[in-house]
């Protein structure tokens, strides 16, 4: 299993976490997406590492941009 954390900038509400959460578990390996809406904070847990730049894609179109 492989953690990372992320910070995204640009929730504002429990729609904004739901829709991070939704683009980012639809990355293959992704197992668990844990979103912290006060800090932006997003914690994916995966079966291998997922690049960067897969998450930046799925936060961006989920609306939103990393830090």
């Amino acid at each position: 299993m492989s953690t990372q954390n992320f910070t995204v900038v640009g929730m504002t509400c429990g729609h904004c976490a739901s829709s991070v959460t939704e683009e980012v578990t639809e990355i293959a390996g992704v197992s668990n997406v844990d979103v912290d809406l006060a800090s932006g904070n997003v914690t994916v847990t995966a079966t291998e590492p997922v690049s960067d730049d897969a998450i930046r894609a799925a936060v961006e179109e989920a609306g939103y941009s990393l830090a």
